[in-house]
């Protein structure tokens, strides 16, 4: 009988910090930028040059560790991390080691078991690197040291994930804490989250654990999910063969879907950790730790109790809506404005998705004001146009972000409501179209939507097909 394994998997998680500077200096941490352009003495390792704490830092950091239920560290400091590395510009980093900000936190995941708790070890504070580029064309390799000082958090969880699914549901709950609390945009694209896999395999059964592996260079979930059953499927191989699995760090080539060994695993001693000479201890006290607590917004989890008590929209639709930050933002700014959360729920479900799709368009990349969107609901509601003007209409606030009552104005959209006009084109069309009027009269009801058709051609799309439909129905 062949042998069961179970797969243990912890992460180290990388998340940038939405900070206007850098941490230790006051460079800019904006995404892009021509190579080596925000960089100063500090974060390009100049002799002599010192570091100065940049407070937001701490702030960000504490209210990750917040929202993620860990203990607030009230004093903690930084450590030095010493290794050589071309994008490393002052041949260390500075981390935390010894007395990270937050310690013992878990978030809960939903699993097809039910609600399960990850733990999370602790979360530190620290600096990023530089980035290497390789350039093959001239066989080199450069240096860009404009992420060098971006400021990081890294959140350690527990060995406590059994699956890749179960891995996705942890960063998705972790990304979307983050981002609701503004600390960072999280996209994986960008590096601005990145997670490393530490992952090993045991009999299941077994209370010990096996030698684990970390995978590096994951930038999508999709490859994060690809390289959890490779390394798993290459792990038990090896032990099927009677092979021992040895502790690596490796890297994933995702379009080749196999990983190489990059270089054997490290232990903190290898670092040569002191307590950092440059930098005091911190020493967060209680009226500080209360101000972050007190700036703590609603997460999802709680805007969906609320949604559920506060708006009837279906649940499927909540579960959308706050799926990030921006969308649930315009859906209650749009909310309260016309207090009609049904009716705004459909407008970003349906119309807001399609375009979204069609449009190759991320949800942060939405620039609509939910004043146009909120006129818009009104405009459609007071009769003043229909539902297929009003369709039209978004189209230009989605890209344009237009203010709707000008444009219908404007363009002579204004729904004619004058029964006497209406009654003559009706009579014209029934006039023009006696076969569909023959078809109707003989039982064919899909002739009716044929002479409703031509109406509202007829009308320029602007009457109301429900008007048009029994006024139609009253002449035959």
């Amino acid at each position: 009988m062949s042998r069961q394994y179970e797969t243990v998997i912890g992460l180290e998680v990388h998340v940038e910090l939405a900070t206007k500077t850098k941490i230790f200096c006051a460079c800019s941490t904006a995404f892009g930028g021509a190579p080596n352009t925000h960089t100063c003495p500090v974060c390009t390792g100049m002799p002599g040059s010192l570091p100065v704490l940049n407070k937001q830092v701490v702030e960000y950091a504490a209210a990750v560790g917040l929202a993620t239920n860990c203990t607030i560290n009230q004093c903690c400091k930084f450590d030095r991390k010493n290794y050589f590395y071309p994008d490393n510009p002052q041949n260390y980093q500075i981390s935390q080691l010894y007395e990270p900000i937050c310690r013992d936190g878990y978030v809960e995941i939903e699993t097809p078991a039910g609600a399960k708790k990850i733990g999370i070890h602790e979360i530190h504070m620290e600096e990023d690197a530089g980035k290497l580029i390789h350039d093959e064309w001239e066989d080199c390799s450069l240096v860009d040291f404009n992420r060098s000082g971006v400021p990081l958090i890294e959140i350690v969880s527990e060995p406590d994930m059994r699956d890749a699914q179960e891995v996705i549901a942890y960063l998705d709950k972790l990304r979307l804490i983050i981002q609701y609390l503004g600390a960072s945009d999280c996209k994986l694209q960008e590096g601005s989250m990145r997670a490393d896999v530490n992952l090993s395999v045991r009999e299941v059964g077994s209370t010990t654990l096996g030698t684990r592996t970390e995978m590096k260079n994951l930038n999508s979930f999709k490859a994060i999910a690809r390289a959890i059953d490779g390394e798993r499927e290459r792990q038990i191989e090896l032990l099927e063969m009677g092979k021992a699995v040895v502790q690596e760090t490796r890297r994933w080539d995702d379009n080749k879907e196999a990983s190489h060994a990059m270089r054997s695993k490290e232990d903190a001693q290898d670092y040569r950790y002191f307590p950092e000479p440059d930098l005091v201890p911190i020493f967060i006290d209680d009226e500080w730790l209360a101000q972050i607590k007190a700036r703590q917004p609603e997460l999802r989890t709680e805007k969906l109790l609320r949604y559920k008590k506060e708006f009837d929209i279906p649940d499927y639709d909540a579960q959308i809506i706050t799926s990030t930050k921006k969308m649930a933002d315009l859906f209650e700014e749009t909310t309260a404005l016309c207090k009609k959360p049904k009716k705004v729920s459909n407008w970003l479900m349906v119309e807001t998705m399609r375009l979204l799709k069609e449009h190759e368009m991320e949800v942060e990349e939405l620039t609509f004001s939910p004043q146009n969107l909120a006129k818009l609901i009104d405009l459609t509601d007071e009769g003043t146009i229909n539902g297929s003007v009003a369709k039209e209409i978004f189209e230009k606030i989605f890209l344009e972000d237009i203010e709707p009552e000008r444009y219908v104005e404007e363009h002579g959209l204004r729904m004619v409501n004058d029964e006497g006009a209406l009654r003559e084109v009706v009579q014209r069309v029934i006039a023009e179209n006696p076969q569909s009027v023959a078809d109707y009269r003989g039982g064919k009801e899909k002739a009716m939507g044929y002479l409703v058709g031509q109406t509202m051609k007829a009308m320029k799309g602007k009457a109301n097909p429900a008007g048009v439909n029994r006024m139609l129905k009253e002449l035959l």
